[in-house]
């Protein structure tokens, strides 16, 4: 998503130069500018992690700071780069994620914990809704990327969507450097607090549904469960469609793979998939029940999108979101690249329909001649369509608008309600309100239905299914909102995102609540509907006990003065144990202890990490009294000591995990000095 331009470009924060362009000499630092990492302020809220992270904690780690907001197509293409590169890189790299809201909804926790959970992100992110980091480090684009070397200074950035190549390039390159000088920490750090609670709904983040009334079967994509679930107009599930793991294989029902399935679109014994994070559309033979590809390559589209008819089979797509059959075509919304697309249903070829790819709500002709023409027709991240045979209608979700697509190529896009009319700022103009073709506001749409010449929308962000004429664009509140709930009477809703009618109701996918809605399109009466014979796809969580939490540093400003007994010293330790959880006194603790100033035989002090010593703790009640062996009875110590231990939550099934807390503690040994047991405790 880019605030100033559509055009991919490289910012690099404050005097950093481009990529990293490497000095000639074996001595040099690897990057040309570098600048000092300011303190993260106290006051942000930290989530996915046991608590907040320090500048000094993180040292000795590469910091990929990551400035996204959960709505930007390009910051979930961002993710799965960012995962490789976390895999890849465990013990050298810590992706913190900065998530900066575009949409008032967006600066709750709450939600963005939903969509940590949603997306399966697994590193620490900060809730920057005052944008006093984004501010701090001058970002202009989601997403943007911004490094950290080991040291603590900021040296490389970039915006837009970055690849994977670009990353393990830049970190596979630098890297010696870090380690032949002691400056590399390889001590594993690991997250995910968000991702470890088992699933216990049969759903899981549904995105989209649709009905076909002639058979009476729903078909829903169970999106987070990577499935398509099949079942009555009863909730009696009549078959599951996908083995419930990511990927992209083609087969019968139970081996079939999808990942993140979002728009689906019956027409006869064929069933049409968004695959949306495959990148590919699959075609679902319901009476052979078998799954197969028939567009996308499985890889994103990221070059100027074409203009000419393609092979579907040799077509990269763009996260294609929903999907709707009109006549021999399918047409899909193309929300990478902005566009409406087409494909005829013989699989002969597929093309665009609607939209220049610039991400903005402009109405106008609709197929350019060029990638990015002005004068024609843009869209914002369109989710949703639907039809009345004769217009499209799309859930424009980034410009939270409500556009019309003539299905006659000689007519113009026009937009329905939303913010088409204004001279700038159609991206930014969102709210919550009735009224008007261009006084309604909506907050990141993503679905549409028609039924009985009304316009059904999703307005997902305010939680709220709104009634739209499709004529005059005159909007009106039909149920939920305005703070997200899980209720029938009165109808509350969370972030539902999947429309379909039948039968005179209106099912919808309650996003968040994974739960599928049914409502009376005549009473407004709301009820949920209970899907019988389904069980959540058996996925291992994230157990804590298997995890290492962020380690916490103390640097002590006091010198200690005391004297050695049996080249031994006297420590007493108070551990810092969390609200809500207690020290497993069953399991083993060790302490690690290293002299930094250590001599080493040519006379210099020792790097980090030289001379470490390891030893276990025998006593496990708080505080733990240690002797620390020291290899020098007089001079100068700075002695890191670091203690790793388990903590588990109160209660007698409580789940526990290993923690790890560091102290820096200058000392200075003297034979005439005392001999009490020096304190350490975790710094306020």
């Amino acid at each position: 998503m880019r605030l100033l331009t559509k055009q991919h470009f490289t910012w690099v924060l404050f005097v950093c130069a481009a990529l990293s362009e490497f000095a000639t000499m074996a001595q040099a630092v690897p990057f040309r500018e570098r600048v000092r990492m300011p303190r993260l302020p106290s006051q942000l809220e930290w989530l996915n992690t046991a608590g907040p992270l320090s500048v000094e904690q993180l040292r000795g780690k590469f910091v990929l700071l990551d400035f996204w907001t959960y709505c930007c197509i390009n910051c979930m293409h961002q993710l799965p780069h960012l995962d490789k590169l976390e895999r890849t890189y465990a013990r050298e790299l810590v992706v913190i994620g900065v998530h900066t809201g575009k949409f008032d909804a967006e600066k709750e926790s709450e939600r963005i914990l939903e969509a940590i959970r949603r997306y399966g992100v697994r590193h620490p992110v900060i809730n920057d809704r005052d944008r006093i980091l984004w501010n701090l480090f001058g970002v202009r684009a989601w997403p943007t990327l911004i490094l950290i070397d080991p040291e603590g200074y900021v040296v490389w950035g970039n915006s837009g969507e970055t690849p994977f190549e670009v990353l393990d390039k830049l970190l596979r390159d630098t890297i010696p450097y870090y380690e032949g000088r002691g400056l590399l920490d390889r001590t594993p750090l690991a997250f995910g607090l968000a991702l470890r609670e088992e699933r216990s709904s049969a759903l899981y983040y549904p995105g989209k549904l649709t009905i076909d009334e002639h058979s009476g079967r729903l078909f829903i994509a169970d999106s987070g469960h990577h499935r398509v679930v099949v079942a009555g107009l009863d909730g009696r599930v009549i078959e599951t469609i996908g083995s419930g793991t990511p990927g992209l294989r083609d087969g019968a029902y139970e081996e079939a793979q999808f990942n993140d399935p979002q728009g689906l679109a019956v027409y006869g014994n064929y069933l049409y998939v968004a695959d949306t994070k495959n990148h590919a559309i699959r075609k679902i033979d319901l009476s052979a029940k078998r799954v197969i590809t028939i567009a996308g390559t499985g890889q994103q589209l990221t070059q100027p999108i074409p203009t000419r008819s393609t092979s579907p089979s040799q077509q990269r797509l763009a996260s294609p979101w929903d999907l709707c059959v009109v006549g021999n075509f399918l047409y899909i919304a193309m929300a990478g690249t902005h566009q409406i697309w087409r494909m005829s249903l013989d699989e002969t070829s597929i093309d665009l329909f609607a939209g220049n790819g610039r991400e903005d709500i402009v109405d106008g002709p609709l197929r350019p001649v060029r990638p990015f023409q002005p004068g024609y027709s843009s869209f914002a991240q369109p989710s949703g369509l639907a039809t009345d045979g004769m217009w499209l209608y799309v859930a424009d979700s980034e410009g939270s608008s409500i556009r019309a697509v003539p299905l006659d190529r000689k007519g113009q896009v026009r937009t329905v309600v939303g913010t088409a009319h204004l001279p700038y700022g159609r991206l930014f103009t969102f709210g919550d309100v009735d009224g008007s073709a261009t006084t309604a506001r909506f907050q990141h749409p993503l679905d549409v239905a028609f039924w009985d010449g009304v316009l059904y929308v999703a307005d997902t962000y305010n939680n709220k299914i709104r009634k739209v004429d499709p004529k005059t664009g005159a909007t009106e509140t039909f149920v939920g909102g305005p703070r997200p709930g899980f209720s029938d009477d009165p109808p509350l809703f969370f972030e539902p995102a999947g429309l379909s009618v039948a039968q005179g109701k209106l099912f919808v996918a309650d996003t968040n609540n994974h739960a599928i809605r049914i409502v009376d399109l005549r009473s407004k009466k709301v009820e949920t509907l209970v899907l019988t014979g389904l069980s959540p796809v058996q996925v291992r969580p994230v157990v804590e006990s298997e995890e290492i939490a962020a380690r916490r540093v103390y640097r002590l400003e006091q010198r200690f003065l005391r004297a050695a007994t049996n080249g031994k010293l006297s420590a007493r330790i108070f551990l810092p144990i969390p609200a809500g959880w207690k020290l497993n006194p069953l399991a083993p603790i060790t302490c690690e202890l290293a002299d930094l100033l250590a001599p080493k035989d040519n006379g210099e002090k020792a790097s980090k990490g030289r001379a470490r010593r390891e030893f276990s703790i025998p006593k496990r009640q708080i505080p733990l009294e240690v002797d620390l062996p020291l290899e020098r009875p007089t001079g100068e110590l700075l002695l890191e000591i670091t203690v790793n231990y388990f903590i588990c939550t109160e209660g007698q099934e409580g789940l526990c995990r290993i923690e790890s807390a560091t102290w820096l503690v200058p000392v200075e040994l003297r034979s005439s000095a005392g001999r009490e047991p020096i304190e350490l405790a975790p710094l306020p």
